[in-house]
């Protein structure tokens, strides 16, 4: 039986960030932490009884090895309460060792013949037997000279050129017998090389030099690190297991997931259940850890990427590596030399330049240039809010264990005892997150009512006329599957104020969060006649008796949605003749791409044309927006759609207001010409939007995107309750809607885009101002530009990304066009 010591105490302060909250042995190389493959390598030569010496952080070796039987080894533990130095920490180990023992750092990676040292520590009856090694640069190393039979005869402490007599240098790993801790004062600090080794030689003790031919690499900088890994994934350190080899350089663990169309060039490792998705291209050696997800058309080279981390679209990493559970959103770059500690989130299209370190749990805004390490400060923006409420990537950025602390700190905003309704979309993702918000309501002694599965204007409705005070939905993204959006509500049924927002994020950033005693924990429990009672408020705010009347002959499709538990029994009782498409709720289809959203359009076309219904119309999945076609099932664009409603409003209520955003053409207002109406231009966010269709008399509010809010039924986007007013307003007028676009005044807007660095954006709105002195300027929101009688243009900073966008109307489409295209050389040029 062979004992072996194997010191691990070290910090590794020259490999920060990766070691800032892990000891150095415990930095993953490929596979596992660089001790392991040491416990390994003691394992394959037949040691049975092993001592770690730890030090810094020792409780995270302990508790990931334990007593050493998941490794086959017995292993002990000999703790430093403070750093003894090489010798002095053996010297801690000492009750373990009484037989000729092996010394090895577990920072290191070896692939040496340890039984052969040990072979020939024993045939030269050596003292202390050091392993040596040829270097091709000793500087860093301490140099050791023997003389033909293997004595030393020379110590020299990393040495300049000018003393270097050998290449050949102490690797750290020694062969000892007990004797020589004899020589040692217990609690001192010595160093094997500097201190016990030289005195030994001192007094001709027999020291001898095995040079060995095995690998050997001090991990002591990210730059050996990496060199580490390559040489692990080239099959340099023999013996290493790194799972499954699917040919051309790539080996996979359990689980693993890769794209048809992926490009992975090797050496490449991917650990358990690493998800490679479309498009993505790989050049190693890289590796890339259990559970990480690497979105489409990524591309790697050359770079770690450890567990649990997210890779956003089309995201760059070169020759970087990014420690555990870190966030990369889409369209990040990370150049040669990065290294992301734990935790860390890089912003979309952030870049980060080469050699840059970002500390543990440090947040990179989006499209943020990092020319310089980011060491100290705070996590980020501890901001929780954005424009679709607290967003972000499901299992990445919002976690259960997130969900749940979310819920307990909007709980403890609100008063103990109060309800609050909760709701979701069908999709497993919301529902996951949906319990953990639940889980954490009642522990701030907040009562839930659930109500399920239902669109979010009857939820919102519910909320209002309902005891509850505050409200939460959760919803699958409809722009991404990855994507899940949780938006917070008060008890008009309105999304939370700023005010409201920054009161919830001070308590969850603060963790103040409320932990009432146990008899006032709050109550779950289903929300009653949720249904029942949205339906019968809808059908007082509309003309019932006329579009009964009326018998139309409609086309809807449902969109998988739960708009089709709720819309189908309004309609029927509205006697319409409904043709429906997609009325099965399906949690995969909550989110869809593009193209197959546009191609339903065009099936409800057809399908409209063919039967000659009296319109068509598609729901998005949460019930909010909706999108036409007429009668001869033309689509109709979210403008001509706001523009054709608007007027058939002005017709139904004379003098009556429509507000709508500054990005809207000015049709708006020459339709409330000619009907005596009036018009608000309002911020393009929908708070602002829906706090003046609720402020003011306000008969209808749109946004040109499918939302429109009818503030005598409730203050709120409702795609339900716009189905029903068109329908009021073509029965009680005796139209039809081709009709009423027919008679729209002509109008031809584009837009467009252009990047702005966050740093510059106030400096470009200021140059615009001063550019722009001699015109018309109006700054509802951003900067809107009156040309002449038909011309203007908008130039508005994007709150959410580093760009500003650009809107335009014109007399023609190509004018339009080209103004768009005027205004993003302009701000180009105002950046410089």
């Amino acid at each position: 039986m062979m004992k072996a010591v194997v010191m691990a105490g070290g910090s590794g302060s020259r490999l920060r960030p990766l070691t800032v909250g892990r000891p150095k042995p415990m930095v993953p190389l490929v596979n596992k932490p660089v001790l392991a493959h040491i416990l390994d390598l003691l394992k394959r030569h037949n040691f049975s009884e092993v001592v770690i010496t730890v030090q810094y952080l020792a409780d995270l070796i302990q508790d990931y090895f334990g007593d050493g039987s998941s490794v086959g080894l017995t292993i002990h533990y000999a703790v430093e309460e403070v750093p003894l130095g090489t010798a002095g920490s053996v010297k801690n180990a000492q009750r373990y060792l009484d037989e000729p023992f092996l010394v090895i750092s577990g920072d290191d990676v070896a692939d040496i013949d340890l039984s052969d040292i040990f072979r020939f520590h024993r045939e030269h009856r050596s003292l202390a037997t050091l392993t040596l090694k040829s270097v091709t640069s000793p500087l860093e190393y301490g140099i050791v000279t023997t003389d033909g039979e293997g004595h030393i005869t020379q110590f020299l402490e990393k040495p300049s050129w000018g003393q270097v007599i050998s290449d050949t240098v102490n690797t750290g790993v020694y062969v000892l017998e007990p004797e020589v801790l004899d020589l040692l004062e217990p609690d001192a600090q010595y160093d094997f090389s500097q201190d016990v080794f030289p005195a030994l030689l001192s007094k001709g003790a027999p020291l001898f030099g095995y040079v060995t031919d095995g690998y050997w690499c001090d991990i002591g900088n990210i730059q050996a690190y990496m060199k580490a890994t390559t040489d692990v994934l080239e099959g340099k350190v023999r013996h290493i297991k790194m799972g499954n080899h699917i040919g051309g350089g790539v080996w996979v663990g359990q689980g693993v997931e890769i794209a048809p169309d992926a490009a992975l060039y090797g050496p490449l490792y991917l650990g358990n259940e690493v998800k490679i998705k479309g498009g993505v291209v790989i050049h190693g050696p890289a590796v890339i850890r259990d559970y990480t997800i690497v979105d489409n058309r990524v591309q790697i080279e050359r770079s770690v990427i450890w567990r649990n981390c997210y890779v956003g679209e089309a995201a760059e990493v070169r020759g970087s590596v990014i420690s555990r559970q870190c966030n990369l959103k889409a369209k990040a770059v990370l150049f040669e030399g990065t290294v992301v500690g734990d935790h860390s989130l890089i912003g979309e299209g952030a870049v980060i330049h080469p050699n840059v370190k970002i500390w543990p749990g440090k947040e990179i805004e989006p499209g943020a240039t990092v020319k310089s390490s980011i060491i100290w400060g705070s996590q980020g923006r501890r901001v929780l809010f954005g424009r679709y409420g607290v967003t972000g990537v499901v299992n990445v950025d919002l976690t259960p264990e997130f969900a749940a602390r979310l819920g307990a700190a909007f709980g403890a905003t609100l008063p103990k005892g109060s309800l609050i309704t909760i709701n979701r979309d069908p999709h497993r993702s919301p529902r996951m997150l949906k319990r953990a918000i639940i889980s954490g309501l009642p522990s701030a002694g907040v009562n839930a009512w659930d109500l399920g599965t239902q669109p979010i204007p009857v939820a919102r409705y519910y909320t209002h006329h309902s005891d509850a005070v505050a409200g939460v939905h959760v919803r699958l993204s409809p722009y991404d599957q990855r994507v899940v959006d949780i938006r917070f509500i008060d008890s008009t049924g309105h999304n939370l104020d700023d005010a409201q927002k920054r009161h919830v994020e001070q308590v969850f950033f603060r963790e103040d969060f409320r932990r009432v005693y146990l008899d006032e924990i709050g109550t779950i429990n289903y929300a009653p006649q949720v249904v029942e009672r949205y339906t019968e408020g809808f059908l007082r705010a509309i003309n019932y008796d006329a579009i009964r009347n009326a018998q139309f002959y409609i086309v809807v499709d449902y969109a998988n949605a739960p708009i089709s538990a709720v819309l189908p029994g309004i309609l029927s009782k509205l006697n319409c003749n409904v043709v429906a498409l997609n009325a099965n709720i399906d949690e995969t289809r909550m989110a869809i791409q593009p193209h197959a959203f546009q191609a339903a359009l065009e099936r409800l076309g057809l399908i409209a044309s063919a039967l000659s219904t009296n319109i068509g119309v598609r729901l998005d999945v949460g019930g909010e927006k909706i999108f036409l076609v007429d009668n001869q099932g033309n689509r109709l664009e979210n403008t001509t759609a706001a523009a054709a409603i608007a007027k058939l409003a002005f017709r139904a209520i004379p003098g009556a207001t429509v507000a709508v955003p500054v990005t809207m053409p000015n049709v708006f207002e020459q339709i409330a010409d000619q009907h005596g109406g009036h018009v608000i231009r309002t911020k393009v966010d929908s708070h602002t939007l829906t706090k003046v269709a609720c402020e003011t008399s306000v008969t209808m509010a749109a946004d040109g995107n499918g939302n429109f809010i009818f503030s005598e039924f409730q203050c709120a986007s409702d795609g339900l309750m716009a189905i029903a007013k068109l329908l009021e307003f073509l029965a009680t007028q005796q139209t039809t809607l081709q009709q009423v676009i027919a008679e729209l005044p002509p109008f031809k807007v584009a837009q467009s885009q252009v990047s702005c660095p966050w740093e510059v954006k106030g400096l470009v709105m200021r140059r615009l101002n001063e550019h722009s002195r001699r015109s018309q300027v109006e700054t509802t929101d951003g900067v809107k530009i009156t040309l002449n009688e038909t011309d203007w243009v908008l130039v508005l900073p994007d709150p959410d990304y580093p760009l500003f966008r650009i809107y335009a109307e014109s007399a023609s489409q190509d004018q339009a066009k080209a103004l768009t295209q005027k205004y993003v050389d302009l701000v180009k040029k105002l950046q410089e």
